[in-house]
């Protein structure tokens, strides 16, 4: 530190939060000093955020520019219990890119997510580990700006589960809280409801291969190594169910200022569903 001392912009990066907050404090102060503006994206108490989309206009209507990429995510088999093991691969005008990611069990309060590049060869060879309880998993990524935020939109393709059909999500990180988030989105998205921290629209469990029901042990609830009781893991898969076909009905509508709550009552044809 002391060959830094008359430097003009000195910033130290200490060990007073958890790793994935260090990072995002790290890419933070290095976005600012180039000058370049990414919204709060990585400030250190960022969060993810994911709402349910319906009704995309045709892409030559789509109000901002953007950037899409066709992605295809296989899971693996995880010889560790609670990880999550998956590929990816990322094409754009007909190059690809392949990243191989570990997702740690939650520890504290905190999920360490790993993410690494690799070769075409690597991905090859890792492929044939891939666990075929899980189906592949088709996206058209779309990446945009509005209002210096940076969006996902990711657009479920064919072939997929029945479950995944015409599912469009869009993701941000922010440090804003919900009402703010739910204001600041995009106004040309018809947002349908607020699905942040709910199993039922995790990659993971979307791509099962089976019923959900019928293979109720798959169903991830939390990335977590504590198991639950049999007969609860069953109920929470059958909410899980309902929430997702609550979500696909056409005239159902949810306040969308509303984030996942997992005690909350199942919502029944016969209950009233606020608006926004």
């Amino acid at each position: 530190m002391e060959a830094w001392r008359d430097h003009p912009y000195v910033d130290i990066i200490d060990n007073r939060s958890d790793f994935d907050s260090k990072i995002n404090r790290l890419i933070d102060l290095v976005v600012k000093r180039t000058g370049i503006n990414v919204g709060d994206r990585f400030s250190a108490n960022s969060r993810k955020v994911k709402f349910v989309i319906t009704g995309m206009c045709p892409d030559s209507d789509f109000p901002v520019k953007f950037t899409d990429f066709q992605v295809v995510h296989h899971y693996l088999h995880s010889a560790q219990k609670g990880f999550q093991t998956r590929l990816r691969k990322r094409v754009k005008n007909g190059r690809a890119t392949y990243t191989f990611t570990v997702r740690k069990p939650e520890l504290q309060g905190q999920t360490v997510e790993v993410k690494q590049p690799i070769s075409q060869r690597d991905y090859s060879n890792l492929l044939a580990h891939r666990d075929d309880n899980h189906l592949p998993v088709f996206k058209t990524r779309r990446s945009f700006l509005y209002e210096n935020q940076q969006y996902q939109l990711d657009i479920y393709r064919a072939p997929c589960h029945s479950r995944c059909q015409g599912l469009v999500l869009l993701e941000t990180f922010t440090t804003s809280n919900d009402d703010e988030v739910v204001d600041s989105l995009p106004p040309f998205l018809k947002v349908k409801k607020n699905v942040t921290g709910d199993p039922a629209f995790s990659m993971y469990n979307l791509s099962i291969r089976s019923d959900w029901e019928d293979s109720a042990e798959q169903f991830c609830h939390k990335l977590s190594s504590d198991d639950e009781s049999e007969d609860e893991n069953v109920s929470e898969v059958r909410k899980a169910q309902e929430r997702l076909v609550h979500v696909s009905e056409e005239n159902t509508v949810f306040d969308v200022r509303k984030s996942y709550d997992r005690n909350e009552r199942p919502v029944s044809e016969s209950s009233s569903v606020c608006s926004l």
